[in-house]
């Protein structure tokens, strides 16, 4: 077994695994870290993550597959080990889907490269279901096997000046300690979702109640309207439901972003309510990514899945931040 990466805050390389296109990528590098290397199986998401992180090498493969062995033979010394391991089989948004075990498994991934690389930091992301896995324990244990202490948290990157509510387990670790508990920068106020809505007359609205409309989309309508009055705008879940009436107010962060197109804009103009579906630079800003990020590959389906299963930069670089040391106590991670 190898010895743990001795690192300096100015001298930090990250591996990114499960990278999709490069949230954590994204945050860490805010942070000051080098990332030398991305692995994703989705050709979509690693030609998008190329578009923005030229420099990092992408390994366009399965985590099981790749040897960590040639990471740290091409990039040397790895001090920052990011994964998000596949959560669909995890997640309550399966429903009553079948789970698969081999994608929930892909976890110990994250094991066998933090055993090549030996990172002091390791830093895994997930939705809070994972922890009902029955092997959840296992893993934890697999890692703490290694010499590292595991501080699982879940974090919401709404209190991180994301302007979406997003409730995230983040299992933080660190060689030979405990490491800290990663707090929200004191200034940060929830940012709510009508601050990223274009108002500029860009997208094209149809009318709420046309011919063809689902009768369920026009009764979430009417419960919102009847809430907040006729005349301000309010968000529908148009596809499926969020068990919270399938609207919300534009006074408060977006709910969830899934991998599914689900959220629709409403207004009254000229006396009429008319709709639209939030766009994909709507909902990048709502994932904390810059405006100047590059997500244009693919249909807009693909990049709403994109967006839907990624990492929220802010709260990766307040992770990472604080893992270093350079967080300080009031700063406010957010770029937008």
């Amino acid at each position: 077994m190898g010895r743990v990466t001795e690192v300096s805050q100015s001298s930090i390389q990250a591996v990114d695994l499960f990278a999709g296109l490069g949230g954590s990528t994204c945050g860490a590098k805010a942070a000051g870290v080098q990332v030398v290397a991305a692995v994703d199986t989705w050709g979509l998401a690693c030609k998008t993550y190329a578009d923005n992180h030229p420099s990092v090498q992408v390994y366009e493969d399965d985590c099981e597959r790749l040897d960590p062995a040639l990471i740290a033979a091409e990039h040397g010394q790895i001090g920052l080990l990011l994964a998000s391991p596949e959560c669909t089989s995890h997640t309550c948004a399966k429903g009553a889907a079948q789970r698969s075990e081999r994608s929930r498994t892909t976890a110990f991934q994250v094991v066998r490269f933090a055993e090549v690389l030996r990172p002091r930091w390791i830093v895994v992301e997930n939705v809070i279901h994972m922890r009902a896995w029955s092997r959840y324990r296992g893993f934890l244990a697999a890692i703490e096997a290694l010499g590292y202490q595991c501080e699982p948290q879940v974090l919401n990157s709404a209190d991180f000046g994301v302007p979406q509510s997003r409730r995230r387990l983040f299992i933080v670790c660190e060689h030979g300690r405990k490491p800290p508990n990663i707090l929200p920068p004191l200034a940060v106020k929830p940012v709510p979702v009508r601050d990223i809505i274009d108002r500029n007359g860009t997208y094209a609205y149809t009318p709420l109640r046309s011919n063809g409309r689902a009768i369920a989309t026009i009764e979430r309508a009417e419960r919102a309207i009847a809430s907040v009055g006729s005349r301000m705008p309010f968000l529908l879940v148009y596809y499926g439901t969020d068990g919270s009436g399938g609207w919300q107010p534009v006074t408060m962060p977006l709910r969830t972003i899934t991998t599914l197109d689900r959220f629709a804009y409403v207004r009254r103009r000229n006396g009429v309510h008319e709709m639209r579906m939030l766009q994909v630079p709507e909902l990048q800003i709502a994932m904390g990514f810059p405006p100047e990020y590059i997500i244009n590959r693919g249909t807009r389906r693909d990049r709403i899945k994109l967006l839907g299963n990624a990492v929220c930069p802010p709260v990766m670089e307040q992770i990472v931040r604080t893992l270093k040391g350079t967080y300080r106590h009031g700063d406010c991670a957010t770029r937008r």
